[in-house]
């Protein structure tokens, strides 16, 4: 597909010093969001689509019994990716996670002083530390799991003890580190410092650590969170050898919810010439489609990349553009990731998408009196005051009451 074309605009930066690993949270954050459900049927192909597009690894529920059912569906497909239950710091998570058969396990528990007071104020740190490491030795030790330990509230934490809990839980068995921006007000440059600066957490967890790998979980109160999530990546060039990328399809998750899946792969094919999505992102669109109808997310026809609107055009000099030459209006061409063109009649329509749109429907290229008579008609009908656009049926009517077609 226009790989040429591409090759005009992408794949100019220096190849990424890292290897970006995404892990999917669309089964466990995302469905989170109020209002979204999802059955096990359909987690089951959420999570081969998933696969499908590069997601190397996803993370699910398994307390109640729809998400038992799901969980023994995904794993039973033996999908190219990697499962991960999620789990609290307790022991009976841990047991359930292993009479599911999954092989790894992610822990999440809070670091920062803020939920240790709000969610256990009787507690010491030191307490609430070792909770954690018993749990944490458990999973990887006596279990044999892969342990990621996801650090809630990282980028509030004091700094101090939340690398003598990472030194802990690496001690412990744990192979990975989750960042968890939970509130989403981490900062993306390079000069913001600890404990909010991504950049700078996760170069100090290489320096200051024994963790073996890391993971960035970013939220979007602030609308940061595709930017916190390639700033990380960014930040672990030559610093790491691979990070992990914690994001949901859609961006679907709790309050503003998280990093959208589809933009962080998007962006490191395109951007940054991460090559193993090449031949994936087609099925970008299919996926988004899917995971809306099976959830319930209604997906806002603007949403970048998969959106129905991503590549839509109505007002006369886009249209006038993109049917000269696409690139004129748009970033990379709609196939790429499974959408298509839409050119729409409506307010600010001209003659040029009049002229088109009656050819394309009629076979035959319209007389100049014939784009007036339709393009007065449109004209008319927004001025008594309709919005949306005309869709295929309605401008058919047009020509049909106009006598320029059968």
């Amino acid at each position: 597909m226009q790989k040429l074309e591409l090759n005009q605009f992408y794949f100019k930066l220096p190849e990424l010093k890292t290897e970006p690993i995404i892990d999917d949270s669309t089964l466990r954050d995302g469905i989170q969001m109020p209002g979204l459900a999802v059955g096990p049927q359909d987690a089951a192909q959420i999570a081969k689509l998933l696969s499908e597009i590069g997601v190397e690894r996803i993370e699910l529920f398994h307390y109640q019994e729809p998400d038992k059912q799901a969980a023994k569906l995904i794993l039973n497909q033996k999908l190219d990716m990697r499962i991960a239950a999620w789990c609290r710091a307790v022991k009976e998570d841990i047991d359930s996670a292993v009479q599911l058969g999954f092989n790894e396990v992610g822990i999440s528990h809070p670091v920062s002083d803020m939920h240790f007071q709000a969610k256990w104020p009787e507690k010491t740190r030191e307490q609430i530390l070792a909770n954690l490491i018993d749990v944490t030795e458990y999973a990887a030790k006596t279990c044999g799991l892969r342990t990621f330990v996801h650090g809630e509230d990282s980028t509030r934490a004091d700094w101090t003890f939340e690398s003598k809990l990472i030194n802990s839980v690496a001690d412990a068995g744990a192979e990975c580190y989750r960042v968890c921006d939970t509130v989403g007000i981490g900062l993306s440059g390079d000069d913001a410092p600890l404990p909010s600066g991504i950049p700078a957490k996760v170069v100090a967890i290489k320096k200051e650590t024994k963790i073996k790998a890391i993971e960035i979980h970013a939220h979007d109160d602030f609308g940061n969170a595709v930017g916190n999530t390639i700033a990380a990546i960014k930040a672990a060039q030559g610093v790491w050898e691979k990070i992990y990328a914690s994001t949901t399809y859609l961006g679907i998750g709790e309050r503003a919810g998280n990093a959208e899946t589809e933009k962080v792969i998007l962006n490191l094919y395109l951007h940054y010439g991460i090559r193993k999505f090449e031949g994936k992102t087609e099925k970008l669109k299919q996926t988004a489609d899917y995971i809306s109808h099976a959830t319930g997310f209604h997906l806002p026809p603007n949403k970048a990349i998969i959106g129905d609107y991503g590549f839509a055009h109505e007002s006369g000099i886009h249209t006038h553009g993109v049917l000269s030459n696409p690139w004129t209006y748009e970033p990379y061409p709609p196939e790429l990731v499974g959408n298509k063109r839409r050119l729409t009649i409506g307010k600010q329509s001209g003659k040029g998408i009049i002229k088109h749109k009656i050819t394309e429907i009629t076979g035959t290229e319209p007389d100049d009196q014939n784009i007036a008579t339709v393009v007065d008609t449109v004209k008319n009908i927004y001025a008594n005051g309709r919005r949306a656009s005309l869709n295929d049926d309605e401008f058919k009517k047009i020509l049909q009451d106009l006598k320029i077609t059968q």
